[in-house]
């Protein structure tokens, strides 16, 4: 896959069309976007085949919700950057306190609710140990109940607009 990380504002058209030769090269397998808008996203796929988006996602930052729901339905994967919340990790005492009732970090719950959110979504935490990495393997076995579902949508409702 090749992913042209930061296109710039408008049109994808110029960037598409370079890698739509280096395609037919051989040189690229697979299109995939990262920071772009809805808007983008529809050029990009009139242009060339796109298999993945990658954008700011996670529980307090939601500004792609509807994106999500689309690509899903059209089976492109969204993989999402700073799913823990990345330079400023996701704090919310929401979070602790369905963490704490699940037995689990509020890290796991986070990955946990995204695995949950759509069935396109692809996960790839950063982990600096081994148990960090045993930790955000664990999230995927964890069940979040129906309340907990609702607990952690407010922490979404509180941000978005923002």
């Amino acid at each position: 896959m090749f992913d042209p990380h930061h296109p710039a504002e408008g049109s994808l058209e110029a960037p598409l069309t370079v890698l739509a030769g280096l395609q037919r090269q051989g040189l690229v397998r697979h299109i995939g976007l990262s920071h772009v808008t809805p808007t983008q996203v529809a050029e990009g796929r009139k242009l060339r085949e796109i298999v993945c988006v990658q954008n700011q996602y996670n529980l307090a930052h939601r500004d792609d919700d509807a994106l999500i729901d689309s690509l899903a339905r059209d089976g492109i994967a969204y993989v999402p950057f700073f799913p823990l919340g990345g330079f400023s990790p996701l704090q919310s005492s929401t979070l602790s306190s369905v963490a704490r009732r699940l037995g689990a970090t509020p890290m796991q719950v986070a990955l946990a609710w995204l695995l949950r959110r759509a069935p396109n979504i692809l996960l790839i935490p950063g982990t600096s140990s081994v148990a960090h990495l045993r930790e955000n393997l664990a999230s995927a076995g964890l069940v979040l109940t129906e309340d907990a579902l609702v607990e952690l949508e407010g922490i979404g409702s509180e941000t978005r607009g923002r």
